[in-house]
């Protein structure tokens, strides 16, 4: 105000000591306890280091400056956090020390449940109190206060444990304490239904980590650390940065190293935008990447954000946590990465349920971030358990749901689970309001191959074609470009030569042959005749056509949505013109249209079957044959020999067709033969220009 005096320094220091007064106190008291030399946290001085006071109080301190030691920087935290629970209940801090109550605190995390309990034992209850632990079998006395702490990490810790001390000492008017990250799951039932107080531990903010750097080196920082870095922040991280030798500003320093080193935030990796060969998963992280813009920037609120949980399915090195950390990138907010596997590694039941509450929880404190759970298919579905595992499965899969249900109760958290297995996940998990959007994601084809292997080279052989090497690798993983990128490189350090686009031909084949010329023809050859008979009959779109050293893949998709008998029959055409195109221009046939499930002949013959068994557009007339345990050409009398007839016909239809389309052939095959991959204009193209189009 106009006019006003400014405020003297002993008035600053003055409203700095109201501050935290309980907190303190903890401070001082678990100081003298520890037997340590520090600044004493109520000190009502100036905070002048040059008043006569301040140097009277500072000569009465036996230790020099540099040689004092204080609380640990985790205990500390702790103590300012318990006091602060303590504090926000009006008038618990005098029951503690003169009355019974019954009290629970809630750490949310296992590593705080020793150091809250050793300050409700130093700093909370007077000094005549003898503490009793859960452990005794005697009865608690009235002077005596039993405390229950458990950290979820023994079989014991459960609500049918320990309830008869609890009864004795409800009897013996004793205090009783019970101190767990989850209260409700780990501490006696009876103890939680007479607590007359239910406190829960705060989060660390900006006023509490100051605190306790106080405390640590007996000064006040001058600088702020950043909101966001403290939500990063965990307690563990206070031992490693704060000591009492460094500056107050010096420490806040390290603090901010640690955490801009922490790998939840802001990887160094690729940004999604960036990434190739994600297809629908990719569009549903950029669309969510958008939506989380908006939410932070309060445009929108956490109920208008529609992509909130996705399971992401997919073969062993698709680049499912790739992904994840990408998608973290491009929305700028945090990454906090678990796995089944981690949940799983405690030794009992309940240090399982509780790292699943620590992820869950730690996701609640940094959002808005992602939550991405790798093996979910390591949680049983429920379906398909029997015998002894039934309780204890249960007991995980109800957990995992019923935090996976609670949208509401955390806002900003986007959960994402991965699994190389969709078909083994509990079907509850994927309702609405859980992980309601599946997207698989599929090898990389040969374009998405390129580009990842583009991104693996970064500025290496920027003037070279990949599309070569793609072509070698396909059906490859991102993992195993890397791997393939990594490898070759290494070989050329070890020669003592820049990369060269062999040495990625090299590990992408292990040392085996390219194909010969008349090999690599007859594929150029097979490919084409799919590709110009899919462009020919018009019912199907061409995306894009390519050679590899062993196998060769015609990408297409359907234009015509309707089912009729020619468009059918189109189809099986297409898929015998491979075949056909051999016989045409060699004279005979290889194996390559065949051999396996998923072949071109293999395809035709399923799709011969449906005509006659399913659609009703064969010899056996208007009939429905269901699926059965026995493949029907063997079981359905005459079945093999329509199917055969159809077969033969689609043949002969495309060798008639390619036929009469020669030069379009042997233009795309000349073409595919030299590049080893034609787009779906490249092809068009070449069709239009080639005569005899028929």
């Amino acid at each position: 105000m106009p006019g006003s005096k400014p405020k003297s320094a002993a008035a600053n220091r003055s409203n700095v000591i109201k501050t935290d007064l309980l907190a303190r106190a903890y401070l001082d008291i678990l100081a003298r306890q520890e037997g340590v030399h520090s600044r004493p946290m109520l000190r009502a001085g100036s905070g002048d280091p040059s008043d006569p006071v301040e140097i009277l109080l500072d000569d009465l301190m036996d230790t020099p400056e540099d040689e004092r030691v204080s609380v640990r920087p985790d205990l500390a935290a702790v103590a300012v956090l318990t006091a602060r629970a303590v504090e926000a209940e009006p008038g618990l801090t005098r029951t503690l020390r003169r009355g019974a109550p019954v009290v629970t605190i809630t750490t949310l995390t296992p590593d705080r449940v020793a150091s809250v309990r050793k300050v409700i034992e130093v700093c909370a209850l007077p000094d005549e109190r003898s503490i009793v632990t859960s452990g005794r079998q005697s009865r608690p006395g009235r002077d005596e206060a039993l405390i229950v702490a458990r950290d979820g990490t023994e079989k014991s810790h459960k609500p049918d444990s320990g309830n008869d001390l609890v009864a004795d000492a409800l009897h013996a008017r004793s205090t009783i304490i019970g101190i767990a990250p989850d209260p409700r799951r780990q501490l006696p039932h009876d103890l939680m239904r007479s607590a007359e107080f239910h406190l829960v531990l705060p989060e660390i903010d900006q006023s509490a980590l100051l605190l306790v750097i106080e405390a640590v080196t007996g000064k006040r920082p001058e600088r702020s650390i950043d909101a966001a870095a403290i939500r990063l922040l965990d307690i563990a991280d206070l031992v490693l940065a704060l000591r009492p030798d460094r500056s107050p500003d010096d420490c806040i320093a390290k603090l901010e190293g640690l955490i801009a080193r922490k790998g939840e935030f802001h990887s160094d990796g690729p940004a999604l935008e960036e990434l190739d060969g994600y297809g629908e998963a990719k569009d549903w992280g950029l669309e969510l990447v958008s939506d989380f813009a908006d939410y932070k920037a309060g445009r929108i609120s956490w109920d208008e954000v529609d992509n909130r949980g996705l399971l992401l399915s997919g073969p062993p090195g698709v680049g499912k946590t790739s992904y994840a950390r990408a998608l973290a990138k491009s929305a700028r907010v945090p990454l906090v990465a678990t796995s089944v596997a981690d949940w799983n590694a405690a030794s009992y039941l309940s240090g399982t349920l509780q790292a699943i509450k620590d992820a869950f929880a730690r996701a609640r404190r940094l959002a808005p971030c992602i939550l991405f759970i790798d093996e979910l298919d390591g949680i049983s579905d429920r379906a398909r358990l029997s015998g002894d595992y039934v309780e204890y499965w249960s007991q995980i899969v109800n957990l995992f749901l019923e935090l996976l249900q609670g949208i509401e109760e955390r806002p900003g958290v986007v959960v994402i689970g991965a699994t190389n297995h969709p078909d083994m996940i509990d079907a509850a998990v994927k309702r609405a309001g859980r992980l309601d959007r599946e997207i698989g994601i599929a090898r990389p084809d040969v374009k998405a191959l390129a580009g990842i292997f583009r991104h693996h080279l970064g500025d290496q052989l920027r003037e070279a074609d990949v599309m070569p090497v793609a072509l070698a690798a396909r059906g490859a993983t991102g993992a195993d470009v890397e791997a393939y990128v990594r490898r070759a490189r290494g070989a050329a350090r070890r020669g003592r030569r820049p990369l060269q686009l062999d040495d990625l031909l090299a590990e992408v084949r292990s040392k085996r042959e390219p194909p010969s010329r008349e090999e690599r023809r007859r594929l150029a050859l097979h490919e084409a005749g799919h590709a110009v008979a899919a462009t020919m009959l018009g019912c199907m779109e061409v995306i894009g056509v390519s050679i590899g050293d062993r196998e060769g893949l015609t990408q297409i998709v359907k234009i015509d949505g309707g089912t009729s008998p020619e468009h059918c029959n189109d189809i099986m055409v297409m898929l015998m013109a491979g075949r056909a195109a051999e016989q045409l221009v060699f004279g005979n046939l290889s194996a390559g249209a065949g051999g396996v499930p998923g072949s071109d002949l293999s395809h035709a013959t399923e799709l011969a079957k449906k005509i006659e068994l399913k659609f009703g557009f064969g010899e056996f007339g208007p009939v429905f044959l269901p699926d059965g345990a026995h493949d029907p050409l063997t079981t359905v009398p005459g079945l093999f020999v329509a199917v055969r007839n159809r077969l033969e016909r689609a043949m002969a239809d495309a060798m008639e067709l390619l036929e009469k389309n020669r030069a379009a052939l042997d233009a795309v095959a000349d073409a595919l033969d030299r590049s080893g991959y034609l787009s779906a204009g490249e092809v068009s193209q070449l069709v239009s220009n080639a005569d005899g189009w028929h």
